[in-house]
């Protein structure tokens, strides 16, 4: 099944989640909405990347060796999830945050979901995480005018070649992407933060220049204007040969230099965003617990399948020979922020 968009095809299954097939949008980290015990939700309307990073932690995009299949959500399903989750926190300064184990410009509603987020009584910041390559000046202009707050823009190199090789994709280019990073700045009532992933060593000697730049076009005018961020090495995801998985405390330690260096915040807190803990929905499952779930279609990795049970969408991994519509136990492995991962009982 082939889903097109700005001439970019993905030749993979994509399973469209609506109302009508009854997977629940809480759950599952590929879709639908996370709560983490904060005033911000992340909001995952689409799975969909253009690009194949080569440090991508969910393996993302069309080289994607890793991945089943791909999710959609109908907006309107999506919308319906979102207003419960913010009557639920019962506060007025909820923060949106869009972003997805792909890239969020792949859905096809984009600018309807932002314009639709802005008006939910609660949400007060509408956020979205993108690495800008379906962006054009259009599409600014009108995620603008739909009321969207600030876009963290994955730059992670200035160098043409370089940030070609990282972002795993021939077509890449990192100099237009640097013009709509100056038009969101200079023409749009968009806030900017460049948020790089420090990849070391390939662009130890990027980072330095991606910060002077973030200063130089004044990225930044109401959050913070850099958010960098570490290379990690994820299960699912891929890893680039040569690179190092450097220590936390290491990365800190480099930040409080370069922080001196650029007279420039670089290590941020919650604070820095406005985010503080609020009541989160409550998980209807315990660690380890038996249960009894239905499988109802193939998860986001190979060997996984989604499954349901009291509300929530279940990742079942160890699952590739059980079938749809099979009932099963499961045994639930992980409950963290009500993200639900499970392995059959055999």
């Amino acid at each position: 099944m082939n889903y097109v968009r700005n001439d970019l095809i993905f030749n993979k299954k994509i399973v469209k989640i609506t109302q009508d097939i009854e997977i629940p949008l809480i759950g599952c980290i590929a879709f639908g909405i996370i709560d983490r015990g904060t005033n911000v939700i992340q909001i995952r309307p689409s799975s969909l990347c253009p690009l194949s990073c080569i440090f991508c932690s969910t393996d993302a995009g069309p080289n994607s060796r890793k991945r089943r299949c791909e999710f959609l959500v109908e907006l309107d399903y999506l919308l319906s999830y979102v207003k419960q989750i913010v009557a639920y926190k019962g506060i007025k300064n909820v923060e949106a945050h869009i972003d997805t184990v792909g890239d969020p410009l792949t859905y096809p509603h984009i600018v309807d979901l932002v314009q639709k987020l802005r008006g939910i009584n609660g949400i007060n910041v509408i956020s979205m995480q993108t690495h800008g390559v379906l962006l054009n000046e259009k599409l600014i202009d009108e995620l603008a005018d739909a009321g969207l707050s600030r876009i963290n823009l994955s730059i992670d190199a200035l160098d043409p070649v370089l940030a070609k090789k990282l972002s795993g994709t021939g077509s890449y280019d990192v100099t237009r992407i640097l013009s709509l990073a100056e038009y969101i700045t200079n023409s749009s009532k968009i806030d900017l933060l460049i948020a790089p992933v420090w990849v070391s060593p390939l662009n130890d000697l990027e980072i330095p220049k991606i910060i002077e730049y973030a200063k130089a076009i004044g990225a930044g005018k109401k959050w913070p204007p850099l958010g960098i961020q570490k290379y990690e090495v994820h299960k699912y995801g891929r890893k680039p040969k040569r690179v190092n998985n450097i220590s936390w405390n290491k990365f800190y330690e480099q930040l409080s230099y370069w922080e001196k260096l650029f007279y420039i915040k670089l290590k941020l807190s919650p604070t820095d965003f406005g985010i503080f803990k609020v009541k989160k929905v409550p998980v209807p499952f315990k660690k380890y617990e038996k249960v009894k779930a239905k499988i109802v279609e193939d998860g986001l990795f190979k060997g996984q399948k989604i499954a349901v049970a009291r509300g929530r969408a279940i990742t079942i991994i160890n699952s590739n020979n059980i079938p749809v519509d099979s009932h099963i136990f499961v045994r639930i492995l992980r409950i963290k922020d009500n993200i639900i991962i499970a392995e059959p009982i055999v």
